[in-house]
C-alpha cells in the first residue's frame, strides 16, 4: 500500500495492477475502512481509498458541502488516478452521496458507481449519528490519560464494542495529550446537511449503478425508486441479508461477491 496527499484530500493505494476503483468513507469513517475490501479485489483491481475532507489524514474545511466534496474529490483523481480515463467509484452512506455527487457533476470521470447503503434522499435516522457525535463530544480528552480510558468512558454511552473501535479510530496521541483527528465540531454543527441531499438540477448518469442495500437498514427504501432512476436511469439494487447499515463490514464476502460481479460485468 501507498500514501498521497494533494490539496486537502489524502489517499492510499493498494494494488498496482489492474481496472481503478475509488472508495469512499461514511460519518466517522476513513479510507482503510475498506483496507480488507480493496485487497479481497486484487489482483483484479487497483483501488484507492481517500479520507474525505474533515475525515483521517484530509485537511479541515469551514463547512460541509456535498457538491464542494465532490469537486475536491475530482481534482485529486485528475492529478492522478483518473488522469489516463475513467475509474470505478464507491461510496457508503455520506461517502455514497458523495459519489453520486461525482458522478453527477463530472461524469467525465466515471465508469461504474456502486452505492452502498444510502438513497438520494434527505432525511433518514439522524438521531442515532447526532448520539454518536454527543458521546464523542462529551469525552473530556484533557484528562485522558491512556486511549483504554476512552473505550471506558465511552461504554458509559455507546454499547457495542464494535461501534466505540470504529468511532476510537478517530482518536490520535499528540504529544503527551490527545486529540480528534476528524472535525467533529463541523461534522455536529453540519449534521443536517449531512444528512440532506442537494439539488442536482436536470444532471443524469447514464453509466450502470449498482446499490448494495442491507436487508436490516432502512436507508434505502422504496419510495427512493424514483429518484434513484430519474438520476441514475440504468440502476440495480441488490440486498444483503444479515447487513445492517455497514453493509460491507457486516456482510464482507457478499459485498466484495456483488463489486466484483458488478465492476466485472459487460456493459449493458
Amino acid at each position: 500500500m501507498s500514501s498521497t496527499a494533494s490539496g486537502t484530500v489524502s489517499t492510499t493505494t493498494v494494488g498496482d495492477a489492474g481496472a481503478p476503483v475509488v472508495f469512499l468513507h461514511g460519518l466517522f469513517g476513513q479510507g482503510r475502512n475498506f483496507t480488507q475490501v480493496a485487497k479481497a479485489l486484487v489482483p483484479a483491481y487497483r483501488s484507492l481509498l481517500v479520507d474525505l475532507p474533515n475525515h483521517g489524514r484530509s485537511a479541515w474545511t469551514e463547512r460541509f458541502d456535498y457538491g464542494e466534496t465532490a469537486d475536491l474529490v475530482a481534482a485529486h483523481l485528475r492529478e492522478g488516478f483518473a488522469a489516463d480515463g475513467r475509474v470505478h467509484v464507491v461510496g457508503h452512506s455520506m461517502g455514497g452521496k458523495v459519489a453520486m455527487l461525482l458522478a453527477l457533476r463530472h461524469p467525465e470521470l466515471v465508469d461504474r458507481l456502486v452505492v452502498a447503503d444510502i438513497a438520494p434522499a434527505s432525511g433518514g435516522s439522524l438521531g442515532e449519528f447526532a448520539h454518536l457525535l454527543d458521546s464523542l463530544a462529551a469525552l473530556d480528552l484533557a484528562t485522558l490519560t491512556r486511549r483504554a480510558e476512552a473505550d471506558e468512558r465511552l461504554a458509559e454511552r455507546v454499547d457495542d464494542p464494535r461501534v466505540r473501535g470504529f468511532l476510537l479510530q478517530n482518536l490520535r496521541a499528540d504529544g503527551t495529550g490527545f486529540r480528534w483527528q476528524a472535525n467533529l465540531d463541523l461534522l455536529r454543527r453540519e449534521l443536517a446537511t449531512i444528512g440532506g441531499f442537494p439539488d442536482t438540477g436536470d444532471a443524469v448518469f447514464d453509466h450502470p449503478v449498482l446499490w448494495v442495500a442491507g436487508d436490516r437498514s432502512d436507508y434505502v427504501r422504496p419510495e427512493h425508486g424514483p429518484a434513484m432512476r430519474r438520476l441514475f436511469p440504468r440502476t440495480t439494487l441488490v440486498t444483503l441479508k444479515g447487513a445492517g447499515h455497514w453493509v460491507h463490514s457486516e456482510q464482507p464476502e457478499a459485498f466484495v461477491s456483488a463489486l466484483r460481479t458488478f465492476l466485472g460485468a459487460a456493459d449493458r
